[in-house]
Formats: C-alpha cells, structure tokens, sequence
C-alpha cells in the first residue's frame, strides 16, 4: 500500500515572516489631521492655534499608543498560533508514521493470506510434514486472524484521527495567515499616521514651534509642580511613619515587650521592596534608550514592554499589554504609591509607567522620545496597580 503523505507539505505554505503590527483601523479612525484639514482649508479659514495643534498632535500619539496595545495583543496571538499550528503538525507527522505502520502490517497479512488461502483444509494436511506440524500451523493462523482484525481496527481508528488532525491544523494555519496579512496591512495604516503627524509639526515655523515648545515647558512644569506636592505629602507621610514607629519603640521598651512582628505599620512588606528595588535599578539603566511601538528590548521599548521587562527583571511575568497588565496584583490610590507600582495613563488605559516615588515615573513616552524620568501627572492618570 502507498505511503501516507507527509503534513510537512503544509508546512511549506506557511509564511514565516514576522508579525505586523496589529493595530485596528477603528484605533485611528477618529483622528482628523491638520494636514487634511489644510488641504480643504479655505484661505479664509482661521488657522488653527498653537494649542489646538499641541492637542491634536497629543491625541494622535495617544491614539497610536493604544493602537500600539492592539498591535502587542495580536502579536502575542500570532505567535500563540503558530506555536499551536507546529505542534499541530508535528503530532500529524507522528500520527502518519503510524499509519503507514498500520498499513505494513496490513499488508503482510494479507500476503500470508494470500499463500496460505487457496489451499484446502485436507490439501494442507496431505502437504504437511507431520500432522502436528499442521496443527501447529493451523493454530498460528488462527492468530493471525485475530491479529489482523485488531490490526484493522487500529487503522481505521489512527485514519480517522489523522484525518481530523490534519483539518484542524489546516484551519489554524488559514487563521495564522490572515491574522499575519491583518497585521501588515494594519501596520503600513498605523505608519502612515505617525508620518502625517511629523509632517504636521515639520510645516510649523520657527516662529510656531518655538510657541509649541514654550506651551510644552508649561505643560511639563505643572507636572513637576503637582509632583513636588506629592513628594512633599510623601515625606510628610514618612515622618509620620517613623515619629508613630519611635512612639512604639518607646513604649514597647517601657513594657519590656517585643517588637511587633508587622513592622513599623508600613503599607508593604520586605520582599515586595526588595523586588521593586530590581524593577528600579532595571528600569534606571534603560534610561536613553528609544521608544519604538511593540518594542520589548533589550535596545529599545514601547511603554508595556519596559514595564514588562522590568518586572521580569525582579522574577515576576507580567502579561504583554497594558490592558493585561492592569488587572495584575492589588489596585492602588495615587496617594498609596509605593516605588515599584504600575501608573496607567488615559480612559483607553494605553499608556503606563514604573512608579519611582516623589511624584515621579520611569516610562517610555511615545514615538521619538526615549526612556526618561518624568511627572506622573504629565497625563491623565486611569489608576495604578501593585503586582505581588
């Protein structure tokens, strides 16, 4: 009997570039540049304010920004799937092995049947040697019979699993490679965003960006001023801290009792300190480095990709995205940061940031920015997470 094809013929169709960037057209589809509004612009339209074009510029990024989480999501599915796709057909190539070896068996008891069927019962006998060696013989036949039943069986049942297989690898790889043309085409959509939005900026005089730049400095300022204010409560909240510890120690040595086995009524214990001082010290040495979407290092990140690779850093997996992330550990107040702790930025939930304390974050902003210490407060904070 013939061979059982092998699944390998599959996997030759399977297109190993890498993913695109899966970012969903809907992400940016709200965003109206100002480049297309000066193309349709009547000369005696008003021409937009430094304010506006901060605005829009400022929108589109963070729109690229949860683009850049759709984009991280579907890579992550990607290759989920084309892990599935090589087990899948790894087990069909196994299985063929085996049903080629089913079908051996077949045929040599079908051969033996061959020999042995058109002879008669009595014929045999008379050809014998001996009547114990028909006997004997008879007797191995009947066997095989049995045997070759159970052999059918088995074929038939190793057919139709393979036979199943083999379509549900095919599915999956029909789904892999649409997920993969998705993310090109998405990618290409996303890209084409981010340079009409250089080329906005780059239309600006000098005159224009120097306003920009001046309406930036005053953005960041404030930033830094409610990051001042928060750095004071927290210094504040220290000394509380250790005035209320020293009271404790004093009295404790009045009573002779020992110390409490909690601490000094701090809101978290030694080991997650001891993590979040290697999430820091990580996070610190990748200042400078640049911001590219989808990015995970070691040369570069997007924002989840540092957060990520930071954790990791200190022995523990945070999921990919940061709307994953989110959901990871204990949710925090802002006033309840602790170094270590993750802050979100946004309603969309599309940017985050490494707490570092006094008001302040290590994050990797956003296309043409690099690594950097900057003001919790620079963005609409969404809410902030302590992974333990």
């Amino acid at each position: 009997m013939p061979a059982l094809a092998s699944h390998r013929r599959i996997r030759s169709r399977t297109t190993r570039t890498s993913p695109a960037v899966g970012f969903t057209t809907a992400a940016l589809a709200g965003v109206t540049l100002l480049s297309t509004q000066s193309a349709t612009a009547s000369p005696n339209d008003p021409k937009p304010s430094i304010e506006e074009v901060q605005k829009k510029v400022d929108d589109l990024y963070r729109q690229a920004g949860s683009a850049t989480q759709e984009y991280n999501k579907a890579k992550e599915s990607t290759a989920e799937q084309r892990r599935e796709v090589d087990t899948l057909l790894d087990e069909a190539a196994t299985r063929a092995e085996q049903l080629n070896e089913s079908r051996r068996a077949l045929g040599t008891f079908a051969a033996a049947q061959y020999r042995t069927g058109a002879v008669t019962p009595t014929a045999a006998l008379m050809f014998a040697d001996s009547p114990q060696a028909y006997f004997d013989q008879s007797q191995l036949m009947n066997r095989m019979t049995d045997q070759q039943r159970t052999a059918v069986k088995d074929y038939e049942d190793e057919r139709a699993a393979a036979a199943v297989q083999r379509a549900e690898a095919g599915r999956k790889l029909q789904a892999l490679t649409e997920s993969q043309q998705a993310l090109r085409t998405s990618k290409q959509t996303v890209q084409t965003k981010l340079t009409e939005a250089r080329t906005l900026l780059d239309r600006l005089t000098a005159e224009e960006k120097a306003r920009l730049a001046a309406a930036e400095r005053k953005k960041e300022e404030e930033a830094r001023r409610k990051a001042e204010e928060k750095a004071k409560a927290e210094a504040e909240a220290r000394a509380a801290a250790e005035a209320e510890a020293a009271r404790q120690e004093r009295e404790r040595q009045q009573q002779e009792q020992p110390p409490p086995s909690g601490g000094t009524g701090g809101t978290t214990d030694g080991g997650y300190t001891a993590k979040a001082d290697k999430v820091l010290a990580f996070a610190r040495a990748q200042i400078g480095k640049p911001y590219v979407w989808g990015a995970t290092g070691p040369s570069s990140y997007d924002c989840s990709g540092l957060t990520q690779a930071a954790w990791k850093a200190a022995g523990v997996d945070l999921p990919r995205t940061t709307w994953d992330q989110v959901e990871v550990g204990k949710r925090v107040a802002t006033a309840d940061l602790l170094p270590g702790d993750l802050v979100f930025f946004y309603d969309d939930i599309s940017h985050v940031g490494i707490y570092i304390g006094d008001g302040m974050m290590i994050h990797a902003p956003k296309p043409g920015a690099n690594v950097r210490e900057e003001s919790i407060y620079y963005m609409p904070i969404y809410g902030s997470v302590r992974p333990v």
